[in-house]
């Protein structure tokens, strides 16, 4: 007996050690996921370990009022608003963190200057009418700033500013009933958050500030230099042009047009949180950030195009002669190597912020080539040549055309940039002090040279 029990408490002992070294195993694989998942967010952008320093050490300054004594004499309990007011406000770049700081100052500011005022004539009232006085002020006015916020142009500005209104307006006149000092209540709330939100932002802005007016730009010029690899490369992707050895290159530039198509929701965003942003830089004071916008949609709509001729390229089939390939195909590379050269061309003007001459003679250039394909297309001279085999090919000509109009206009929008935000000009003969002009006036449209699909294609069955 003795011996059995020994042994079943020898078995028990090493199930349990076997558990132990189980957990312990399982303990320090999840550890490592964790560790390398935090390796890869910071390697991914470095900044955000900078963010959470400058959020520590904005806590630890507005701290400084509840630990210091005579800090702590003049705000009281109110100065932990100071602290919360830091969390809430401080955010990644300098416009979301001054967007929300100045709202929730000036909200707090009309919030309890309106509470005292219905505190005040609540009170007139006598103490039976004074609580209904202050729920009829608290429930009109909850009621119409809740509404306002539905407003289009009050949502992306003020949301947060009207939510902190409505906060401080309840808090102080509800909390006024029981409290008499209304007034310090009010001018202590308000200090603590000015105090918390001047912080937060003398703190982002003077620590490694991250500019979203500089990630609005370059995300704009990044997108437009993707879609200008993507042209470029697409001539010999469908013609099968490639150079030995470039292959892989070119093909490694034929997808990057799909972060594109969902940038619209980054750059509403960015462009709203920019206008908060202080001058910087090439940025001044009013930077046209709604032609940001502008350029961001005609490019969204280029990667549509863009999508489209993928998808002729996976399920079309062309079953022309080879004859009557080469004899389209050099027109349509022409054009995708002008097109993505333009679009380069401009990405690269955007991004160093000057006013280039040479991007008009890129279009110039590009009309040409759309002309000279035209004139191909519409030749009366395609004896025996059966509808069905050119098809294809005059549906690849015709989106081409597409996308050369809208990189029209997308030099237009990019002009008017630079003449709005007065970008340098990059010829060394002009002035510093006088503004960039074409001499060669404005490009002519394109649009009198595109075609409707296939009905302007003459074709002799």
């Amino acid at each position: 007996m003795g011996s059995s029990s020994q042994e079943n408490n020898n078995k028990l002992l090493s199930r349990v050690c076997e558990l132990f070294k189980s957990l312990q195993k399982k303990f320090r694989t999840k550890v490592f996921n964790i560790v390398e998942k935090a390796q890869e967010v910071a390697k991914g952008d470095p900044r955000r370990i900078i963010h959470s320093l400058k959020v520590g050490l904005a806590l630890t300054f507005v701290s400084l009022f509840y630990y210091f004594q005579p800090l702590y004499d003049g705000l009281g309990v109110n100065a932990m608003w100071a602290v919360l007011t830091v969390v809430v406000v401080f955010e990644f770049s300098v416009g979301a963190t001054l967007g929300k700081g100045v709202n929730r100052m000036l909200a707090t500011l009309t919030g309890g200057f309106l509470a005292v005022g219905a505190h005040r004539m609540a009170t007139l009232s006598g103490r039976r009418g004074e609580p209904i006085f202050i729920a009829i002020f608290v429930f009109i006015i909850a009621s119409t700033v809740t509404f306002m916020r539905f407003f289009p142009t009050l949502k992306a500005r003020c949301d947060y500013g009207l939510s902190t209104f409505i906060l401080t307006f309840s808090l102080i006149s509800v909390s006024g009933y029981r409290d008499n000092e209304v007034l310090h209540m009010a001018h202590q709330r308000l200090s603590t958050i000015i105090i918390g939100s001047c912080t937060a932002i003398i703190v982002c802005i003077s620590i490694w500030p991250v500019r979203v007016g500089e990630e609005l730009h370059n995300l704009v010029c990044d997108n437009i230099e993707r879609l200008g690899k993507f042209l470029e490369a697409f001539g010999g992707e469908y013609f099968e042009e490639f150079e030995c050895g470039k292959s892989d290159y070119y093909k490694s530039f034929l997808h990057g047009y799909k972060s594109v198509l969902d940038s619209k929701n980054s750059e509403e965003t960015m462009a709203q949180l920019a206008r908060w942003e202080p001058s910087h830089g090439g940025f001044k004071f009013g930077h046209p950030w709604k032609q940001y916008l502008k350029i961001g949609t005609l490019t969204r709509q280029c990667a549509y195009k863009i999508e489209t001729l993928q998808c002729q390229l996976k399920h079309s089939k062309i079953q022309a002669s080879v004859e009557l390939q080469k004899k389209i195909q050099e027109a349509c590379i022409k054009i995708s190597t002008e097109s993505g050269k333009s679009l380069k061309e401009l990405a690269l003007a955007t991004k160093t912020m000057t006013q280039s001459k040479s991007s008009n003679t890129d279009i110039a250039n590009l009309r040409k080539a759309v002309e000279n394909l035209k004139t191909l297309l519409t030749i009366n001279q395609w004896e025996e040549v059966n509808l069905l085999e050119i098809t294809p090919l005059a549906a690849i000509a015709s989106i081409l055309m597409e996308v050369v109009q809208l990189i029209e206009n997308i030099s237009e929008v990019v002009h008017e940039l630079a003449s709005m935000a007065h970008f340098n000009c990059d010829d060394a003969k002009v002035s510093p002090k006088q503004p960039c002009s074409s001499k060669e006036g404005p490009i002519q449209s394109i649009a009198t040279m595109t075609i409707e699909k296939h009905e302007d294609i003459t074709f002799v069955e």
